[in-house]
């Protein structure tokens, strides 16, 4: 029987995920694709293949005609194919344990070939062969594979269950819209060109902020949405042009119930997601307390060791370095990392680490192996007299076989560099578990930065985060002093969301807005709506978003947030399947008053 119509009236009866030994003498009916075709001496084994699983199907050319057993023959990579049959187990010998359901096939007597395909320019049975460009161009090909396809199925069943826990707790989940008004959040909008008012723009936005502050104004105390928001920036492993978060804004809370929202919410997620205990509450740390530990605002705290502060006892030896790092303590600093273990490194590697320090703007990255209670090789000399060496080894926290690593200058910037070595030394030589995850929450992070260029001051984060209690009399006087109820939350070195309390009076926007180099009447153009919110009653109120992109990745695993998108772009913000961005037509440039510049 090949006849497609016929048997296309007939439904499906089971999925290639279904069939156990339970079903044995039962007729089946399967449609799918053809994954994979062999042929054993006449006899024909297809593995016929759709999202819910393979099941082996069987052509026997002594019980099919000739006709079928050519049809059936004449079946390529990826075909799509419709079988009946009876399903029969597998003898003892020729099951397959791997597969849910290697103990059956089914043995057909009916097939029709609903449609040919291609060769596909890669192999789907096999990982990793071909490379990220020609698995974008060909993503609807890609998406059949195992790995990416389960990372979808992973994404959905953790979105709802996101979802079944916010509506639990009784948060309500609104759209906010498209097509907003451009405003400054850090990033470049994409603009929507208006054709109803020439020469006005709509921006796509990079996240709902301003539309969930007037939410909880207008007494949506419980708002959650699971948002895509775009951004006109450059793309790495981490970033998309568009992505999207789990963003979710509360009123008449402290970060401490943001804080129980999110973590019940992943425990929820780890629990019905991964079959998984999630350990709460989280540990939390400032980021001063973070910086001075660990050179990070989003430590992996799998790595086993950390820097310490060794000013005090660098300062005991000779190096003038180290000496003029305390003199200027505590703007200055002198780190140190005791490296469990590595007295043995080569040269070649520390030079190394040493780059990677100069990279992040350490002038240097002095060394030292730990032997025999005292040190050996590079700044060793610098700690021969007296009871220097073991000061410095003992404030330091290292033993006999670690290696010693420090760098001394500005606090900020001996800090940083000291914790990008410490990232780079716990990939190349700790064993770092991908499902062992260290959640940190992050908090108390600084208003406001210093702008060199401009000589001005910029938003650390964002401009609507409420300042902590005790600096707002700082604000204006001393903007460098004042830090804000701000968080994050970060798990094995990479950050995965980020909040705050917000500002809710308008006279505290107003400053912040000012103190960032914005007149009254820039502020009133761009946050006009919101200020003007702030005079009816706003609530006080705080939220975070959780980008849902890395959330599904650093859980199921996968090489960066593309394994975690359908249809995800390129480091270049380019579709290689449907060749977007694209021209656009001259007719509709006229039609929207719009002329390019060649």
């Amino acid at each position: 029987m090949t006849a497609v119509e016929p048997l296309l009236q007939r439904r499906r009866t089971h999925r290639g995920g279904d069939l156990r030994p339970e079903h044995a003498g039962s007729r089946a009916r399967l449609m799918g694709w053809a994954h994979r075709v062999r042929d054993h001496g006449g006899v024909l084994f297809l593995d016929l293949r759709d999202r819910y699983g393979i099941t082996q199907v069987v052509f026997r050319p002594e019980k099919l005609n000739a006709k079928t057993m050519e049809h059936a023959r004449s079946i390529g990579s990826e075909f799509v194919v419709l079988v009946e049959g009876t399903v029969m187990c597998r003898p003892k010998a020729m099951e397959n344990p791997d597969l849910p359901t290697g103990g059956i096939e089914v043995e057909a007597d009916a097939l029709s070939i609903l449609n040919t395909s291609r060769t596909p320019p890669f192999p789907l049975d096999e990982e990793g062969s071909a490379s990220e460009d020609l698995r974008l161009r060909y993503r609807y090909l890609d998406l059949r594979r195992e790995p990416l396809k389960q990372s979808i199925v992973f994404r959905h069943n953790m979105s709802r269950s996101v979802r079944e826990y916010l509506s639990d707790q009784d948060f309500l989940e609104i759209e906010t819209p498209l097509l907003v008004k451009p405003t400054p959040e850090g990033a470049r909008d994409y603009v929507v060109p208006s054709r109803l008012q020439p020469g006005k723009f709509y921006a796509l936005p990079q996240s709902p902020q301003l539309y969930k502050q007037i939410l909880m104004v207008a007494g949506f105390d419980r708002y959650f949405q699971i948002a895509k928001c775009l951004r006109d920036e450059d793309q790495r492993a981490d970033r998309q042009a568009e992505f999207t978060q789990i963003d979710l804004e509360m009123s008449f809370v402290s970060e401490d119930d943001v804080f129980g929202v999110v973590e019940g919410m992943l425990e929820a997620v780890f629990r019905r997601c991964m079959n998984r205990e999630l350990k709460i509450p989280f540990p939390r740390m400032t980021y001063r307390e973070a910086m001075d530990r660990f050179g990070s605002d989003k430590p992996d705290l799998r790595i086993p060791f950390e820097i310490r502060n060794v000013t005090a006892a660098a300062a005991g030896g000779t190096m003038d370095k180290f000496k003029e790092a305390a003199a200027n303590a505590p703007e200055h600093v002198t780190g140190a990392l005791a490296v469990p273990g590595q007295a043995g490194a080569s040269r070649r590697e520390i030079d190394a680490w040493e780059a990677t320090a100069k990279l992040m703007g350490a002038s240097g990255l002095a060394w030292s192996r730990v032997k025999g209670g005292g040190l050996d090789g590079g700044i060793a000399k610098f700690f021969a007299e007296g009871d220097a060496a073991a000061r410095l080894i003992e404030a330091a926290g290292a033993s006999d076989g670690d290696l010693l690593l420090l760098a001394s200058g500005p606090r900020a910037k001996a800090l940083r560099a000291l914790g990008t070595v410490r990232t780079h030394i716990g990939a190349q030589k700790c064993t770092l578990d991908p499902a062992d995850f260290r959640f940190v929450w992050v908090h108390q992070f600084p208003l406001f930065e210093w702008d060199e260029a401009r000589q001005a001051w910029g938003a650390a984060h964002h401009i609507f985060t409420m300042p902590l209690d005790e600096h707002l009399a700082h604000l204006e006087s001393d903007p460098g002093r004042v830090h804000a109820q701000l968080y994050d939350l970060a798990a094995n070195g990479i950050e995965l969301a980020s909040g705050s309390i917000r500002i809710h009076r308008k006279d505290i926007q107003e400053k912040v807005l000012r103190i960032i180099g914005m007149s009254p009447e820039e502020a009133k153009l761009k946050f006009g709506f919101l200020l003007e919110s702030f005079e009816y009653g706003a609530p006080p109120h705080g939220g975070i978003a959780l980008g849902l992109d890395r959330l599904v990745v650093l859980f199921h695993g996968g090489e960066s947030i593309r394994d975690a998108i359908a249809f995800p772009k390129t480091a270049s913000a380019t579709s290689l399947m449907d060749g977007a961005p694209a021209p656009i037509d001259p007719e509709d440039l006229k039609e929207l008053k719009l002329r390019l510049e060649t």
